[in-house]
């Protein structure tokens, strides 16, 4: 299925959506700004979300360090974690005066308290305390305003438990819901296996979007083929990929030709990494490390000549003492002889 979208933000009533087909998840430890650099070589039309940021660190801490972001990383959702009201206020009028794109909210996450309150999953038993804070941060800021949440939480699993939930969140004007479409065990599942072990669910999340055609409904949950994106948006609005965007991230080249009927061809791998070139150098003239950056570049050459050595050479010398963009340089040139010796292998044979 091709989806002839563009990024842009469609106004109802009081609540505007981005109409994005396709999204990368929020993924802690792993959507940071580097990685959305990367990815935005890679796709230039596909929606990016910061990694969840608390609402306390926001309002308490270092913005900068926190919130900043590359212009050309938009479109981009900064993804916040809270239940208070007045902290999600101030993170939406924040998030406005960064330059995000959007705000959403963190009720996915099966963790159940953070530091000073309740955020994530657990407040799936709370439709109403998260209403409230959506509609603090409607109220304090234009930008679109999301949802992320699971299909359930223990034993409030229901479809009926969901859709009440969606229902009393909508009634704020929140027209945008990600539904990761596993349940979440808030006791005895770590966050991690509450990724993998509650079975996936995606009929829960069609029939919410049939019981709710006026809304912007999102899939989340075990996509890692843009084949199977295709299905699911003749059922849902948009689909959010999560692993597979971080272990696959080349997989993303082909999204803004087939989804979003660009005309541009994509980068070639070699040709994202001459494009990460003067963002690398000018970060590793600044002081960060090299792997901070190189960390997310590992899996780029998946499956290709070259792939074994491209890994080993940045994993190993990134994290070296002045380390810099020859490591990188290195690495690349690596592949290219394996390509090289590839090519002269196949032709042999033929």
């Amino acid at each position: 299925m091709t989806v002839s979208t563009t990024f842009n933000r469609r106004q109802s009533g009081a609540a505007a959506v981005i109409e994005v087909p396709i999204s990368i998840a929020p993924m802690m430890d792993r959507t940071d700004r580097h990685y959305r650099y990367f990815m935005r070589q890679i796709t230039r039309r596909t929606l990016l979300y910061t990694e969840m940021v608390t609402a306390q660190a926001i309002v308490h801490g270092d913005r900068d360090h926190l919130l900043g972001f590359t212009p050309s990383e938009s479109p981009l959702v900064l993804q916040v974690g809270g239940d208070d009201p007045q902290m999600l206020a101030t993170c939406a009028r924040v998030a406005a005066d960064f330059g995000y794109d959007a705000i959403n909210l963190n009720v996915g996450c099966p963790s159940d308290r953070v530091s000073s309150g309740n955020f994530g999953a657990c407040l799936m038993a709370q439709p109403e305390r998260v209403a409230e804070g959506v509609a603090a941060m409607m109220a304090a800021s234009s930008l679109p305003i999301s949802v992320k949440h699971r299909i359930g939480i223990d034993d409030r699993d229901r479809y009926e438990d969901m859709a009440n939930f969606v229902d009393t969140v909508a009634q704020t004007g929140c027209r945008h819901f990600t539904v990761h479409a596993r349940k979440a065990w808030l006791q005895g599942l770590s966050p991690k296996d509450n990724r993998t072990i509650p079975p996936l669910r995606y009929g829960d999340v069609h029939r919410l979007k049939q019981d709710f055609p006026h809304l912007w409904i999102e899939i989340n949950g075990g996509f890692t083929q843009l084949d199977q994106v295709s299905e699911q948006l003749d059922r849902v609005d948009g689909v959010m990929v999560g692993r597979a965007a971080y272990d696959q991230p080349y997989l993303f080249s082909a999204v803004d030709q087939r989804f979003f009927a660009a005309d541009e061809p994509a980068l070639s791998r070699q040709q994202v990494v001459e494009a990460l070139l003067p963002y690398v150098d000018q970060w590793v003239s600044q002081g960060l490390k090299l792997n901070k950056i190189t960390r997310h570049m590992l899996m780029l050459f998946a499956g290709q000549p070259g792939s074994r050595l491209w890994k080993q050479i940045l994993t190993e010398e990134s994290c070296k003492p002045g380390a810099g963009v020859e490591v990188v340089q290195q690495a690349m040139a690596a592949v290219q002889r394996q390509s090289d010796i590839q090519t002269q292998l196949g032709a042999a044979v033929h």
